[in-house]
């Protein structure tokens, strides 16, 4: 992480998910930050990186007063501001606040006081966590009320809120309209396909390579629980205890995704849309990323071909590490079948409008009580289904936890102690499920050989020039190097 070059690629583009892993010493003014501080980034040639805030102070950097590096990931008792702030939206939107403990649980997992982690929230967001979570809701409920012809009680419930006069009387004073008012204005027609669902966008920042996208799922497709027709991508979704399927189109003059979504799913709407954005990776900086990849003359075609190609990312952390385990040393299309048959035989029926769509993904339960004869009964070896049986027991337990506080460093330390899982897997799972965008996957057959026959230790070497996007990178040589 400490190349010059790279680490100021990612100073510059203040993307949080370095924030943590170095620190940048300013020599102009003798001071040291965190790679999301607000101020303005400092020329090149007066910045020095540093692995740890220690390693900064040694060299006799003073810290920033703006973006504290003492709160960054993992550096300090009171851990990070950015990541704590993260976690809480991600609850919010997952719907746990009120059915397990809400912020106490939350500050417990970073071994802080429900106090710490109000006045955290406070500093890196400007509110209160009740004001979070209340701007969060409110939102989503417009949004609800613009896009959709959901019934007014079903948008309270669906943004979070318990009652409809509450929604009712928060909604009037935040915007001094009543809710009703609002979707009386909207001059768009609200989009509706049926009594059973309705549409919501997902907005991008061009340019997006909807149909690499397309076709990078559609080569992985889990039988019975995903499909591609045309230009359309559908699944079922299973989610706590609700159940549906969504069906996400491209709108490529709206820059933007059109989900249809089950109003079945309307209580856990937010944290499906939060997976949604994870596995299209809408939150990238495509632009950004192409100018730092292009300095490689060997991505250079790659990129003016495919230009918003992008990582796609995991609906479900699960079903993507069973995914990842299978796919160990044999092809996409095999690994492929044999997922197909693991979804057949632990997920749960269900009856949708598509025939290629009768069953949900495998929960970890389940398979976590099921025996290594049952999973090699699916023509997969003795190796994997150990493999398999322990990633499942972790993901069960809690011991692993694709969401949690750590970082995607100590998640793939995590996932190497794991019988069977090795560095490869782990790099495939960080790049996906863990949306970590340096993730190199360096055993991988397919990109040492796209690279020339490369050992895995020369192609470490030559990644470092893509860093801090080489998952970026490894797009670009599956997809144009073959």
């Amino acid at each position: 992480m400490l190349n010059h070059d790279m680490a100021y690629q990612a100073l510059t583009s203040r993307d949080t998910r370095f924030d943590g892993v170095f620190f940048v010493g300013v020599t102009s003014t003798g001071i040291y930050c965190r790679p999301v501080c607000p101020v303005k980034a400092p020329m090149q040639k007066n910045c020095l990186f540093f692995a740890s805030a220690e390693a900064a102070e040694k060299a006799h950097f003073r810290p920033c007063l703006r973006c504290r590096p003492e709160l960054a990931p993992g550096n300090a008792p009171v851990d990070n501001s950015h990541r704590v702030a993260d976690r809480l939206v991600q609850r919010i939107e997952e719907g746990l606040l009120e059915e397990h403990g809400g912020l106490d649980e939350i500050a417990a997992e970073f071994g802080l006081s429900s106090r710490q982690l109000r006045r955290i929230v406070q500093q890196e967001l400007g509110v209160s966590p009740l004001e979070l979570k209340q701007t969060r809701r409110m939102l989503l409920a417009k949004q609800l009320l613009t896009e959709t012809r959901l019934p007014i009680i079903d948008v309270a419930y669906a943004s979070g809120f318990s009652s409809l006069r509450r929604f009712n009387d928060v909604f009037q004073t935040r915007y001094r309209m009543t809710p009703s008012a609002l979707r009386k204005e909207v001059t768009q027609p609200a989009q509706r396909h049926s009594g059973d669902t309705a549409t919501l966008r997902l907005s991008y920042r061009p340019p997006y390579d909807w149909q690499a996208m397309l076709t990078f799922l559609q080569l992985r497709l889990m039988k019975e629980v995903e499909a591609v027709e045309g230009n359309i991508y559908r699944r079922t979704v299973a989610l706590g205890k609700y159940r549906g399927w969504i069906s996400v189109s491209h709108l490529p003059a709206k820059n933007a995704l059109l989900v249809e979504f089950t109003t079945s799913l309307t209580p856990v709407l937010p944290a499906l849309l939060r997976r949604l954005r994870d596995l299209f990776d809408l939150n990238a900086q495509p632009l950004l990323i192409a100018a730092h990849l292009r300095q490689d003359p060997l991505l250079i075609d790659s990129i003016n071909r495919f230009p918003g190609l992008r990582v796609p990312g995991a609906f479900d952390g699960f079903e993507l590490g069973v995914r990842a385990i299978l796919g160990q040393q044999i092809t996409v299309k095999a690994a492929t079948t044999l997922s197909s048959r693991f979804a057949q035989a632990f997920g749960e029926p269900c009856v949708t409008p598509f025939a290629d769509l009768s069953r949900y993904s495998a929960q970890s339960q389940p398979v976590a009580v099921a025996t290594i004869d049952d999973i090699a009964s699916m023509g997969i070896v003795s190796a994997r289904a150990k493999a398999i049986l322990a990633f499942a027991n972790a993901c069960m337990t809690g011991t692993l936890r694709f969401n949690a506080t750590l970082t995607p460093e100590e998640i793939m330390a995590l996932l190497v102690s794991l019988p069977g899982i090795g560095p490869w897997t782990a790099n495939y799972i960080a790049m996906r499920a863990l949306r970590w965008p340096d993730a190199f996957p360096k055993e991988d057959i397919a990109i040492r050989n796209n690279l020339g026959g490369l050992t895995p230790r020369v192609a470490e070497e030559r990644s470092q020039q893509w860093r801090p996007w080489r998952s970026y990178a490894v797009m670009h040589i599956w997809k144009s190097l073959s």
